[in-house]
């Protein structure tokens, strides 16, 4: 299982560089006028993630979750590939991705990259690794909890972007 902690510390790195990164681009975009929209959506969103992480450790070490090598390699396959994309995505709209919903006025929508094939891949990885990072260790019900918990955020979450974005050309 020490493996197991190891993945799941290193995915919580990730989302704090994804932060530090986040930061530096909403003060990119604040200083060309930038418009938050959705905040009160945000603090939900981080918890949701934190209790993913979370729970990925909690069940797999209270319920005694083991390792289905038939299960677990192709969950980390997709947790692999979800990093991909979610780095692709960050790459693909530069200064202008960010963890908040941010419009910068008189900015192009960004339509390069994975954007060019599906309206919101970043959240294509949410999901995927959603499921797949706690299947990795069978940590069943998180990957359930989270997966429904997740789709209703987006729900909003998915709404407010396109409301947002709905102005740029």
């Amino acid at each position: 299982m020490t493996w197991y902690v190891l993945l799941v510390a290193a995915v919580a790195v990730e989302r704090l560089v994804e932060v530090a990164v986040a930061e530096k681009n909403r003060r990119w975009s604040m200083s060309r006028g930038g418009i938050e929209v959705g905040a009160r959506h945000y603090p939900v969103m981080v918890v949701l993630h934190a209790a993913l992480l979370a729970g990925c450790l909690l069940e797999t070490a209270v319920l005694h979750r083991s390792f289905d090598p038939a299960v677990g390699l192709p969950m980390l396959a997709l947790v692999v590939a979800a990093q991909v994309l979610r780095w692709w995505c960050i790459n693909t709209l530069g200064p202008q991705w960010n963890t908040r919903v941010i419009v910068v006025p008189g900015t192009a929508r960004v339509t390069s990259g994975p954007y060019r094939l599906i309206p919101h891949p970043n959240y294509v990885a949410v999901v995927v690794e959603g499921f797949a990072l706690p299947l990795v260790h069978g940590a069943w019900i998180t990957a359930v909890t989270f997966t429904i918990l997740n789709a209703a955020l987006l729900r909003t979450r998915i709404a407010v972007e396109n409301s947002a974005l709905a102005g740029l050309r």
